[in-house]
């Protein structure tokens, strides 16, 4: 390595290779396959946490807790119609080199552009409890302190991590990409200790079934804490300047590369939230199966599994709660820039976003009843970034020939009213309207 390659930095010397890789330099064969899938990587992996953050152990716990391996079909159904709008969002930014709020800036009425961006802002807030709050609450449990110490020590080490940005996107990936190993070797582990019917296991994930109407709003709670708006608003600003790509040739051989690893990393998150609702079957429902808080499941877990299982819950839990976390304050900065062209400073977006965490731990709320009310709020704001994502991706003035084929339109159109129906359902029993 040059010298002036080192002055470049990590994520200097990657764009470099990036570039090279684009242009068809370097040598041939399996390595430098390899190699070059490995210098594309990053973008989806930050985005997949979206997927497997605290509000996900929430509601994941109480799918297998209360109706066994039966939700599992939903899991699978939330993480292919994930896969269909990650890709489109990497799509927008590597073909337009903007996010998905710039766009919306640009090509929306003003009215239209302000109030997406006050539902957007209520949903980054809504995240951010979750998966903050998700965080303290694994190191409150794992370290036996107050949870407003845990949420102080959480605040500390989620913008210690932002703070490796200022060196580029590459160290914060491998940082991300770390956390989210952590929590998919838990559930490995996990899995080895659990006695599994895979046989019922296999039926749930591919025989769709709703054992009585509450089967349906746990249904809704999974898709609505799997397909999250910010990570849709993220993937696009991930993308839109991390590779050169100066013509057609290499926006394909980067969208390319982009929907492998869309596929890869969501793949790895759908694991692992199958893996949560098979713990939590294999674990609770049979004798158990009125847990439906995250607390109550850790205790229980020494009984019936031993304290190395607890522990183990524990640490995927806290690695879930700050990667997440970190991935919402970047989200939430990139939609109030990207909508109104403010920036403050990550420390204070940093503050503002664990306000209300403080004020909800303050007021006695149950951590693990915010996390499920937090995934309401995230209902109401959903539709917002998928019909957006699905009309920018479609129109040729902003897309050209990357613009979505009809047959892609008529899959996200399909989506999106797979993703928002249930939802629907679950906003009108949390108000009453239905039984």
């Amino acid at each position: 390595m040059t010298t002036a390659q080192m002055q470049m930095g990590m994520s200097g010397r990657a764009t470099l290779a990036i570039g090279g890789a684009l242009a068809g330099r370097g040598a041939p064969g399996p390595v430098a396959r390899l190699h070059s899938a490995l210098l594309f990587a990053g973008p989806a992996v930050v985005a997949s946490i979206a997927y497997v953050d605290p509000g996900n152990f929430a509601t994941n716990l109480q799918a297998g807790a209360k109706y066994g391996y039966s939700l599992l079909w939903v899991v699978l159904a939330a993480n292919v119609v994930a896969m269909l709008f990650q890709s489109l969002s990497a799509k927008l930014g590597i073909v337009t080199n903007r996010n998905l709020a710039e766009i919306s800036r640009a090509h929306f009425p003003a009215p239209v552009v302000y109030a997406m961006w006050g539902i957007s802002e209520t949903a980054a807030m809504a995240t951010d409890l979750a998966e903050f709050l998700g965080g303290a609450l694994g190191l409150s449990l794992l370290l036996h302190v107050p949870l407003l110490v845990g949420m102080a020590m959480t605040g500390v080490v989620t913008y210690a991590i932002l703070a490796a940005e200022r060196k580029g996107f590459r160290p914060l990936e491998l940082i991300i990409g770390a956390l989210i190993g952590t929590v998919a070797l838990a559930y490995v582990i996990e899995l080895m200790l659990v006695d599994v019917n895979w046989g019922e296991a296999a039926r749930g994930a591919f025989v769709p079934q709703l054992q009585g109407p509450g089967a349906l709003s746990i249904a809704a709670g999974i898709l609505g804490a799997t397909v999250m708006p910010h990570a849709i608003y993220l993937h696009s600003g991930l993308t839109q300047n991390r590779a050169p790509a100066s013509n057609d040739m290499a926006r394909r051989k980067l969208l390319r590369f982009s929907n492998r690893e869309v596929v890869v990393a969501l793949s790895v998150a759908g694991l692992v939230n199958m893996a949560m609702v098979v713990m939590a079957s294999g674990v609770f429902h049979a004798g158990h199966s009125d847990i439906a808080e995250i607390e109550t499941a850790y205790r229980s877990l020494t009984p019936l599994l031993g304290a190395g299982a607890a522990a183990v819950f524990l640490v995927s839990l806290l690695a879930s709660g700050i990667s997440s976390s970190v991935v919402g304050t970047m989200a939430g900065q990139m939609v109030m820039q990207g909508f109104v062209g403010f920036h403050i400073p990550v420390g204070l977006r940093r503050l503002l976003t664990m306000a209300p965490a403080f004020v909800v731990a303050a007021l006695g709320v149950n951590a693990t009843d915010a996390l499920l009310y937090s995934q309401v709020v995230l209902s109401f704001a959903l539709p917002v970034p998928m019909i957006a994502l699905v009309i920018v991706t479609s129109r040729r003035d902003i897309m050209g020939a990357f613009a979505n084929s009809s047959r892609t339109t008529m899959a996200a159109i399909a989506a999106t009213i797979v993703i928002l129906a249930p939802n629907a359902v679950l906003l009108l029993q949390t108000f009453g309207a239905i039984g």
